[in-house]
């Protein structure tokens, strides 16, 4: 028998995607969002309040990293989803995290992060349940250390962990259970 539990945002997974953005002062901001991601080929969404101080940064420099965080840095990355830069300005400093400029967006790249991709915002969408920044994908960043012998990027080497929406929890992610495009192939035989 099914629960009937109304509306809810309950999606499983959700990611634990990190936008990075410079302030100001040329300091970094680093925020954490689960709701957003890919929208097509070379395209991100990313939606937010208005009130974050991420949101101001987006429209002054109108580009950002969007990060990929590993679950060794669970707790930074948490930190990054509880502290708002507007009342903690120096977040990023607290969690000892490292970052280097980005030489095709202005935005930070944060060094420990394995997954980074360096994106220009294209467009910001008021909609009646929040904004939507639209961001074009201009180059995928990835740690050696997440890369397999072929040179691409291998997911369970990320070591990512999704956002569980109905519990508030993180979960570690990574083991390969298929061949995506392969795995149901036996009923296009029916």
């Amino acid at each position: 028998m099914m629960k009937d539990f109304g509306v809810k945002p309950f999606l499983y997974p959700m990611p634990t995607y990190m936008i990075g953005t410079y302030n100001e002062d040329d300091t970094v901001d680093v925020m954490m969002m689960a709701w957003g991601g890919i929208c097509a080929e070379d395209m991100v969404a990313l939606n937010l309040e208005e009130d974050h101080k991420t949101v101001a940064n987006l429209k002054a420099r109108e580009a950002f990293t969007l990060s990929v965080p590993g679950t060794d840095t669970m707790k930074e990355s948490d930190f990054f989803g509880i502290a708002t830069a507007n009342k903690v300005p120096d977040k990023f400093a607290r969690s000892g995290l490292h970052a280097e400029k980005s030489s095709r967006v202005d935005a930070p790249i944060v060094t420990e992060y394995p997954l980074t991709l360096e994106c220009e915002v294209v467009e910001f969408q008021d909609q009646p349940y929040g904004l939507r920044v639209l961001g074009k994908i201009v180059n995928v960043l990835a740690d050696e250390k997440v890369l397999d012998e072929k040179g691409k990027i291998d997911a369970a080497k990320l070591n990512a962990f999704a956002f569980d929406q109905m519990r508030n929890g993180y979960y570690a992610m990574g083991e390969k259970i298929g061949q995506a495009w392969n795995a149901g192939a036996a009923w296009m035989k029916i």
